[in-house]
């Protein structure tokens, strides 16, 4: 049987009130084929002493978006794990 698990990213760029720098956000969505869905986060901010190239912030926001999507999945699998086995289970990144 075949399983299809999509994820999405969304991508917002915005400028923080505080420094008036652009902040890009991440906000990584995996779905699976049995209805369920994970998040996972992920940003970036321009450092003043860098050259701003947007598609750098992005990158940076969803390969963080990404990493904390792992994370929460393999929690969560090790969170099913331990229902089943009746004992806890830590698995390693």
């Amino acid at each position: 049987m075949a399983h299809t698990w999509n994820v999405r990213i969304q991508l917002f760029t915005a400028e923080e009130v505080s420094s008036d720098e652009p902040i890009t956000t991440a906000h990584a969505v995996l779905t699976t084929s049995a209805g369920g869905t994970l998040d996972g986060y992920g940003r970036a901010r321009l450092n003043p002493d860098d050259h701003d190239v947007p598609e750098i912030g992005e990158e940076l926001a969803a390969a963080r978006a990404l990493r904390d999507l792992a994370d929460r999945l393999l929690r969560t699998t090790s969170d099913d794990l331990a229902a089943i086995e009746h004992h806890k289970v830590h698995l390693h990144p």
